[in-house]
């Protein structure tokens, strides 16, 4: 199975304010993010993190990875800096690969993999996705023409009850879309 998921945030305080998180603390927090997870995802899924996954160092991300399920490919968000940190090269193996945008074809179907909406993506005349992140549980800031808000899907955890989403769900429109 193939699941995408953004913004966890992982061991950020303000994030829980900033986003009205239902949680008393941020150990809650992780540990839910974490519960809902490794329930959804088994060892053997692929697992596209498209961004903003913890603020923290290095080594507090390894901790974070290694107890999560799945291969893991990694696309960059605005709040990644411990990719940058130093030591982050000794766990560069938590991850497939590394990216800040991805076209992934699946069955013939391309989805764009970008932290950030955008308002045109490659292929989207002829149905490509957009899957992204970033602007949590707000509206982009920007107005989807019609012709495409059908086609872009926001996989971060705060619209999403917290979990990761699978293709599937997102080929049947069931998560992260706009109205």
């Amino acid at each position: 199975m193939i699941f995408f998921i953004s913004d966890t945030h992982f061991g950020h305080a303000n994030i829980i304010k900033h986003c009205n998180r239902p949680f008393a603390s941020v150990d809650e927090m992780d540990e839910v993010l974490i519960n809902n997870w490794t329930d959804t995802v088994k060892s053997k899924d692929e697992i596209y993190i498209l961004g903003d996954f913890t603020l923290r160092s290095a080594n507090d991300a390894h901790k974070y990875l290694t107890r999560l399920n799945g291969r893991k490919y990694f696309i960059m968000g605005n709040h990644d800096r411990f990719l940058r940190k130093k030591g982050f090269d000794s766990y560069i193996n938590d991850f497939e690969w590394i990216k800040d945008y991805e076209m992934l074809y699946i069955d013939g179907k391309c989805f764009v993999l970008f932290h950030y909406p955008i308002l045109e993506w490659a292929n989207y005349h002829r149905g490509s996705l957009h899957l992204h992140g970033h602007v949590h549980n707000r509206p982009v800031p920007f107005e989807l023409p019609n012709n495409i808000k059908r086609l872009a899907y926001n996989v971060g955890v705060d619209v999403n009850n917290f979990r990761p989403v699978s293709i599937t769900e997102i080929l049947k429109g069931e998560v992260g879309r706009y109205a």
